[in-house]
């Protein structure tokens, strides 16, 4: 079943730290890093001579309007994608177990997309909100793009979007498309306005995302092209003035650089 929604609110939030983040804002509100294992992306994949192992990261929130999850995890895949990404999983419940949740806790679910290794949990948590932009849930239901079964399980609820919106106080959910038409990143912000980001896969790295952030910055600064193009949702995201970035593949954290790159005088 499927269900439309409008999802608004107003206020605040925020967010700290590796592995868990502790954060202050109006109300207590504490993001975890959960490590949900990783797998071998295939050298033909990553452009080398070498496989790379990749880990699988998944965020839960924690606020005064409930708990939060930001992806579930790896799904079982066929054999065919068992023996091509050779994935290592960790059971959902023992990541949260670790931060001392349960499934039970968990009150609504946001995927960045819906490829399987993001969606994993998704059917563990029957009956609970799955929130995903409208055109993700569509190209996932055309066949041929993830494990069909991780998508229309037994008791599947979506809430579907159609850009951006402001789930609770402080808590949007903001389109970043790219890896996919309908990819989707978390912002999350405190009182004293520090924002973190949880990132997805809108890149693969923290290194990427500097990048992409350090050719915006040239061209607001005014430098002369070329100059490399950047994913216009930064922009969108730079008007949170982020102090952290998370991502779902990388152990790296980005942050930015105290001040303002100038031309030289």
């Amino acid at each position: 079943m499927t269900h439309r929604t409008n999802v608004a609110g107003a206020g605040t939030v925020a967010v700290a730290g590796t592995g868990t983040v502790a954060v202050t804002g109006t109300g207590t509100v504490t993001v975890h890093r959960l490590d949900l294992g990783f797998f071998v992306r295939p050298a033909a994949e990553v452009g080398g001579p070498h496989p790379r192992v990749e880990p699988v990261l998944a965020y839960l929130v924690e606020h005064e309007r409930g708990r939060l999850l930001f992806d579930t995890g790896i799904g079982a895949g066929d054999p065919g994608a068992e023996a091509h990404y050779r994935p290592r999983r960790r059971p959902l419940e023992g990541a949260l177990a670790a931060v001392g949740a349960a499934l039970e806790d968990v009150a609504v679910v946001v995927n960045c997309h819906l490829h399987f290794d993001h969606i994993g949990g998704n059917p563990l948590l029957a009956g609970v909100p799955v929130l995903v932009q409208e055109a993700e849930l569509a190209t996932a239901r055309r066949g041929g793009y993830t494990i069909d079964a991780l998508v229309d399980f037994p008791g599947a609820r979506y809430e579907e979007l159609s850009g951006e919106a402001e789930l609770w106080p402080g808590v949007w959910i903001v389109p970043t498309p790219g890896h996919t038409e309908g990819h989707q990143s978390l912002v999350v912000r405190q009182g004293d306005g520090t924002v973190v980001v949880l990132a997805g896969q809108a890149h693969d790295f923290a290194s990427h995302y500097a990048s992409d952030e350090l050719a915006r910055r040239a061209a607001l600064d005014g430098v002369a092209p070329p100059l490399p193009p950047y994913r216009p949702w930064l922009d969108r995201l730079a008007d949170f003035e982020p102090g952290r970035v998370f991502f779902a593949h990388d152990c790296s954290v980005w942050e930015p650089v105290p001040g303002q790159v100038r031309p030289s005088q």
